[in-house]
């Protein structure tokens, strides 16, 4: 009785082994494609992170992490688009940036005009400035910056100005500390 027993749970092994087995292309792809889902999750670029996923999980439907990654995608999309705007505004180098006694919405569309032409409108930034009691207006700007990435320059107007800044999805909004 126990070999019987025995024989039986090894064939249920060796027939689990080759049903896994069956098509190692189809589970190294979607492995593969899971891996290129997650760069992009941390590229910042959901909607490719969301086809590689969903393209793993159409080769091979038991890939437990690539349906994980999808369903935090559902929940997290936006954050990770707008950490990944982020990174791209931030990557850009401004050449020069000089301004002298200028108000806080100036400087931001000379900030937007300069990024957009300098990443060839790969990255074109969008302000918006949440003061509804116009404290940010008064604000009198003056920078004279040499070669210093994009972020550094918002950072500095935001500075100057008592201001702070929200990476969203679609816009970067500056509101007063």
């Amino acid at each position: 009785m126990k070999t019987i027993i025995s024989i039986l749970i090894a064939a249920a092994c060796a027939s689990q082994a080759i049903a896994q087995n069956a098509n190692p292309t189809s589970t190294s792809g979607a492995e593969v494609l899971y891996r290129q889902g997650l760069a992009a999750e941390k590229a910042g670029d959901p909607t490719a992170a969301r086809s590689a996923y969903a393209e793993a999980l159409r080769m091979h439907p038991g890939h437990a992490n690539a349906r994980y990654r999808l369903g935090e995608l559902k929940i997290h999309g936006p954050v990770i688009a707008a950490k990944g705007r982020e990174a791209k505004f931030g990557a850009v180098i401004v050449p020069e940036f000089r301004v002298d006694e200028a108000s806080l919405g100036e400087c931001l569309d000379a900030l937007a005009k300069i990024v957009s032409k300098e990443s060839k409108d790969e990255v074109s930034p969008n302000f918006i400035m949440q003061d509804p009691k116009e404290q940010l207006a008064e604000a009198k700007i003056s920078l004279n910056l040499k070669a210093v990435p994009a972020s550094a320059v918002l950072r500095y107007l935001l500075d100057q100005s008592s201001a702070k800044a929200r990476f969203d999805e679609h816009a970067i909004v500056v509101a007063p500390k």
